[in-house]
Formats: structure tokens, sequence, C-alpha cells
């Protein structure tokens, strides 16, 4: 008992330092917060509850000190003097959640209790027909969302989040996809549209207009795809790297954003249509890519998913990824995607 009494200063000095190394970030890495889990409202607002209060988001309008210095995104740099935070890469496995059912796992933070297997078994109003006029519309509401250029452990203040290139954001990531679709027999149309710049605020609303001028025009289209890439930050200045090994080559995780009227979201009465899609997407990359697919966020938002019964949010990869991890995953995501667009007849 004496020598236990003794060693109580110790282990208390051991659990005090544990504790500190643990919050500044040395321990559980794994903590992050996922710019999806916490997507921006056009006022600044956080639609979903935040598990972990995350660092300021990059995903704030940008100062105007720094808009002229956008367009150099994502500058390669080989040494580690110039960095200014560090890149976990690691896998983020949707196997945890509560909500799941036959490879499909989902993240609710609607309130709702969902059946899965039934919503699957329902029938979907889409029906694709391979002809000619488009029916897959692939649009970017954050359209300059870029990536790295190169694969390290490491980022720097040339690193730019986001790129007015076109080579180097997000709408390269939805011509791979497009071009995929189109292999299989799917007509696309792949708007380039910059609706987050020059300002980054109202940037769905410009995105809505958008989509809605191809509706009227192409009454054909059944399918409307928002490409994003996502953003996570960890401890400190870190940021994390999901990926997925598949068929030997390292992947972009990639994430589907599924809204619903519930809340105080009105407005979208067929949002289980999405929801329906999404589910059959998110079942058949799991199938064809096992660990493609993080868990899907399930929330009480529109981000124009009301505009169509196919209409779908997809983030590819992080701003920590590469450009070359992300084109891969869109290839693959586009495989699963054409899966499910051939059994709509």
């Amino acid at each position: 008992m004496k020598k236990l009494t003794n060693a109580l200063p110790l282990i208390l000095s051991f659990t005090v330092l544990l504790s500190f190394f643990s919050a500044v970030g040395f321990i559980n890495v794994a903590n992050a917060v996922s710019k999806a889990d916490i997507l921006y409202l056009e006022t600044g607002a956080h639609p979903l509850k935040e598990e972990i209060k995350p660092k300021e988001k990059e995903k704030a309008e940008t100062p105007k000190e720094e808009a002229s210095s956008q367009s150099s995104s994502v500058a390669a740099s080989t040494t580690t003097k110039d960095a200014v935070g560090k890149i976990h890469e690691q896998f983020l496995s949707p196997y945890s959640q509560q909500l799941n059912y036959n490879g499909i796992y989902i993240k609710n933070s609607t309130g709702l209790s969902v059946n899965i297997k039934n919503e699957l078994n329902q029938t979907l109003s889409i029906k694709i027909k391979k002809t000619k006029e488009p029916e897959v519309l692939i649009v970017h509401t954050h359209a300059t969302e870029s990536y790295m250029s190169e694969d390290r452990a490491y980022y720097t203040a040339s690193d730019k989040p986001r790129s007015d290139s076109d080579e180097k954001n997000v709408i390269k990531v939805g011509e791979v996809l497009a071009t995929t679709l189109k292999k299989g027999g799917v007509s696309v149309l792949h708007d380039k549209t910059h609706h987050d710049s020059p300002s980054y605020n109202q940037s769905y609303s410009r995105a809505k207009s958008t989509i809605n001028e191809y509706l009227k025009k192409y009454p054909s289209i059944k399918i409307v795809v928002d490409l994003h890439r996502d953003a996570i930050a960890m401890s400190g200045n870190d940021k994390c790297k999901p990926t997925k090994t598949i068929n030997g080559k390292k992947a972009a995780q990639v994430m589907l954003v599924v809204g619903s009227e519930t809340g105080t979201v009105t407005g979208f009465p067929n949002w289980k249509q999405n929801f329906r899609l999404a589910l059959r997407f998110q079942q058949t990359m799991e199938v064809m890519y096992p660990g493609l697919a993080r868990a899907m966020t399930f929330c009480s938002r529109k981000y124009n998913m009301n505009l169509t019964n196919g209409s779908m949010l997809l983030e590819v990869g992080t701003e920590a990824n590469t450009l070359e991890e992300a084109c891969y995953s869109a290839e693959l995501a586009g495989n699963a995607l054409l899966s499910v667009l051939n059994t709509l007849k």
C-alpha cells in the first residue's frame, strides 16, 4: 500500500502529460472535422452539428488581399523548411456507423428513423434511355476547389486550396467523371462555370440558376451531380488525406451528401427519390470498390437537390489529396454510377 501511495504522484503526472499531448494533437490525430460535416450555408452558419469544434475553415469567404493569389494554386515543393502543417494520410472507415445495411453506411443527422432495406426496394422514377439528348448534368457549385500537385506528408503556404485553373481544380475531376459516363454510352453535359468566383458567397444561388437553365433547355436531363472537393482540418494546422488503395493504386476517398425535408427545411418533397438513388450508388461503390466511399452524410438541407429527382452532391477527396488521386476516384465512382444507371431502364 505504501508503494502504491508513493507512486501516485508519478501516475498523476503521467495522466496530465497524456491529456496534454492528446489535446495538442500528438495523440489521436484521427480526430478530424470534415467540411461536409459542417458544410457552410450561404450565411456562414453550420448546417450540421459539430462533433469537435474546428478551426476556421478555408471555406469562409476569402479575404481581398488573398484573392489575387488564388490562381497560383498548389505549387510544388520538395523541402520541409517551408512546411506550415502536416498531412496525415489515413483510411476513414465508414464501417462503424450505427445506421447501416448491406454495404451502406450512413451518418444520419436528420433525426429520422430510416429503414434502408425498405428504401432500396422502392421503385425510382428515373429512367435512363441512353439517347443523344443529355441525361446527366455535372456542375460545380465550388468549382475552384483544388488539390495538392504532389504526394507528400506536409503542405506549404504555396499549396493553395483553390485555383482558377480548370487543369488543377474540381472541374478536371468532373471531366474524368463525364468521360467515364460517356464511354458507357450515357450522354453528359459538364458545366464549367466558376460559381464561387470571384466571391464564395451565394455560390449555391448562382449554381441553382445554372442548373435551372439546363433543365429548361434539356428536359431530357435526369441526373444532376454537384461535384465538390472536401476539406478536413485536424489538430493545429494539420490536414487529413483520406485514401484507399484500389487495384494497386491510391484513390482519394469520396463521400455522398444527401439532403432531406426535415427539421426546418421545406419545399423539398422529392427528397426520397434522391435518397434512394444515393443509396444504390453508395452500395454499388462498396460492392465494386470496397472502402472507396466514406459514410454517406444524410442531413437536413437542400443544396439544390430539390431541383430534380436525381440530384446528388459528391465530395471527391480533400485539399490534402493529389489531383491524380482525385481523378482516379472520379473514374471509379463513374464506373459505379454507370452500373447504377444501367439498371434504370
